[in-house]
């Protein structure tokens, strides 16, 4: 009967030893989205890294890379 309990036991082990990494990458949360992704400034045409861009309103886009063009984008023609 000690026979059966040992290894009762080393089976339970070797269960969690293989389950529970499994479990907890699973659990991981997904990746957010990168706020270093490429945009383009409508003024001058160049591309900018979206965290260091100057916005243009508070809701987001256009985005630009330099105060200048945000204020040339308010005042002149957009074309």
């Amino acid at each position: 009967m000690a026979v059966r309990a040992l290894q009762f036991v080393v089976v339970v082990l070797f269960l969690l030893a293989v389950l529970v990494p499994l479990l907890r990458r699973r659990a991981t949360p997904a990746p957010r989205p990168s706020l270093d992704e490429l945009v383009k400034d409508p003024v001058c045409q160049t591309y900018i890294v979206r965290s260091r861009a100057v916005s243009g309103a508070a809701a987001g886009p256009p985005f630009f890379c330099s105060a200048d063009c945000a204020r040339r984008w308010a005042v002149g023609p957009r074309g």
